[in-house]
C-alpha cells in the first residue's frame, strides 16, 4: 500500500510540475494575443518570393528571374556611367544611398551617391571626397527614403511625383522634368524610379557591356522571354528588373511580422503594450497602416527641411521644391509642406528620420509626436495635419510605444537581399577605394 501511495503521490508531482511549466512556458500569450493576431491580418506582409501576394505593376509582373536580375542592378556599380568627375566613373550604384545595413536607406541624414568616400559597418562613415569639387557631389536637399515596403506604394518620392497612376492621374500637365515624363508611361512609380535614376543618380545602363556578360544576358533573357531577344536589354528592361526587385524588399522577419503570422511569443510584453497604444491611443495607424506601416496621405507635421551646415548637409539650395512636399510638385497652396507617409520599418540603425533628418532616433519622433508642437516655423499653423495634436502619452507609455516602433518592426536579416557578388565583380554599394577597404574587397 506504501509503495502504491509513493507512486500516486510521484505521479502527482510530475503532473504539478509539468502543468507547473506549461504555465511558464505560454508566458506573456494571452487570449488578448490571438484577437489582436487576427484583427491586425490585414498588416501581414508576404514572403519575399511569394510573388502572387506582393503588389505589382500589371505592366511588370514579377518572377523570380527577373527579381534576381534587378538585386544584381540595383548593387552593380558597373552602372555609375554619367559622373561630374572622371574619378567617380564605377564607384556608385542604386545601393548607395538605400543599403540593406540602413534598412534599404543611407543611414545619414543626406545620402551622397558619386563624389562620396567610404561606408563604415553600415553606411555611417560616407563622407564628401576630398578629390572632388563639393557642387560635382551627388547629393540631395531631402533625406533619401527607405524602399522597405514599396510595394505598397503606387506613387513614389516624398512629393509623390512618380507614377502614371493613382493620386497622379489629373497631373499630367506637370509631367515635364526629365523624371516625372516617364510618367506618360502609364508605370507605377517603383518601376519609374529607375528610368528617372538616370538624370537624378548620374546612373546608366550600359546595354552593350550587359549584353556582353554572361550572367547577365541570361538573367535578361530569361526574365523578359516574352520580348524579342533584340529588345531585352534597354533602359526600360533594367528599370522593371529594378522595380521587381524592389517590391520583395520585405521586413517579414521582424518579430511583428513573426507574431502576426502566430509566433505569439515572438514580441516581448512591452512591445505589445507599445503595439496596443500604437493601433490605440498613439493614433499612429491613422496615417500609417498596411502591411508596411505607410500610407498614400500627405500630410504636414511641421518637421525642420534639411539645411546646409546642420548634421553635414550641403549643396542645399534655398527655396527647393523638395522642401515644398507634395506642393512643389503639384504648385497647389494646399500641398504645401505636405509629405508622403513614411514606412516604418528597420528605423533603430538609423540616425537622421523626418524628410529633413531632424530627428535622431525613433523616440524623438515619437516624443515630438507627442508633445505636439512644430519645429519649422516657415510652415503656417493653418498647413498642418489636424491629427498633429498633443497625445497625452505618459513616460511609461511612451518607452513601450518606442519599445514597438524601433524594436518589434525590426528585421535583423535584410543582408539575405544582397548578392554575395556582382557579375562585374566590383565592390558595392560603393567602389570609392576606401570603400573598398570598408567593405573587405580588397
Amino acid at each position: 500500500m506504501k509503495k502504491i501511495l509513493a507512486t500516486l503521490a510521484l505521479v502527482a508531482f510530475f503532473l504539478y510540475a509539468c502543468q507547473k511549466t506549461d504555465v511558464q512556458h505560454i508566458d506573456h500569450v494571452t487570449a488578448a494575443d490571438l484577437s489582436d493576431a487576427k484583427d491586425l491580418s490585414a498588416m501581414i506582409q508576404p514572403m519575399s518570393n511569394d510573388y502572387a501576394s506582393i503588389p505589382q505593376d500589371p505592366q511588370n509582373p514579377l518572377n523570380a528571374d527577373k527579381v534576381e536580375l534587378g538585386k544584381l542592378l540595383f548593387h552593380e556599380t558597373r552602372l555609375g556611367l554619367n559622373p561630374k568627375q572622371t574619378e567617380g566613373l564605377h564607384t556608385y550604384s542604386c545601393a548607395s544611398c538605400h543599403h540593406a545595413e540602413a534598412g534599404f536607406q543611407s543611414g545619414l541624414t543626406q545620402a551622397i551617391s558619386e563624389g562620396g568616400s567610404g561606408f563604415g559597418i553600415a553606411g555611417e562613415l560616407r563622407i564628401p571626397s576630398a578629390i572632388y569639387q563639393t557642387e560635382n557631389i551627388d547629393v540631395q536637399p531631402i533625406r533619401a527614403p527607405s524602399l522597405l515596403g514599396s510595394a505598397y506604394q503606387d506613387i513614389m518620392l516624398w512629393n509623390g511625383e512618380l507614377g502614371g497612376v493613382g493620386l497622379n492621374i489629373g497631373t499630367e500637365n506637370l509631367w515635364t522634368s526629365d523624371g516625372n515624363s516617364n510618367n506618360f508611361t502609364g508605370l507605377y512609380g517603383l518601376e519609374i524610379l529607375g528610368l528617372a535614376s538616370r538624370q537624378k543618380h548620374r546612373l546608366n545602363p550600359d546595354t552593350a557591356w550587359l549584353a556582353s556578360n554572361e550572367t547577365y544576358k541570361n538573367l535578361f533573357d530569361l526574365a523578359f522571354p516574352e520580348l524579342p531577344d533584340t529588345e531585352r536589354i534597354n533602359s526600360r528592361t533594367v528599370s522593371l528588373a529594378l522595380a521587381a526587385y524592389q517590391r520583395t524588399l520585405l521586413a517579414n522577419q521582424s518579430p511583428f511580422q513573426r507574431y502576426l503570422r502566430g509566433d505569439l511569443k515572438a514580441m516581448t510584453k512591452a512591445e505589445k503594450d507599445g503595439k496596443s497604444l500604437f493601433f490605440g491611443k498613439a493614433k499612429c495607424s491613422n496615417c500609417h497602416n498596411g502591411p508596411a506601416l505607410n500610407s498614400m496621405q500627405f500630410v504636414a507635421l511641421g518637421m525642420n527641411d534639411m539645411q546646409n551646415g546642420v548634421n553635414g548637409a550641403f549643396n542645399v539650395a534655398p527655396d527647393n521644391r523638395e522642401s515644398k512636399g507634395r506642393g512643389g510638385f503639384t504648385g497647389k497652396a494646399r500641398d504645401i509642406y505636405k509629405f508622403k507617409v513614411p514606412q516604418l520599418y528597420n528605423l533603430r540603425d538609423v540616425t537622421a528620420l523626418g524628410h529633413g533628418g531632424s530627428f535622431s532616433s525613433v523616440e524623438e519622433v515619437i516624443r515630438y509626436k507627442n508633445a505636439g508642437i512644430p519645429q519649422n516655423a516657415n510652415v503656417p499653423l493653418s498647413q498642418l495635419s489636424k491629427m498633429f495634436q498633443p497625445l497625452g502619452l505618459t513616460e511609461d507609455e511612451i518607452g513601450k510605444l518606442v519599445k514597438f516602433v524601433r524594436d518589434a518592426l525590426y528585421d535583423p536579416n535584410l543582408v539575405r537581399y544582397e548578392p554575395a557578388s556582382l557579375p562585374s565583380g566590383n565592390c558595392f554599394p560603393n567602389n570609392d577605394e576606401q570603400s573598398r577597404i570598408d567593405r573587405g574587397c580588397q
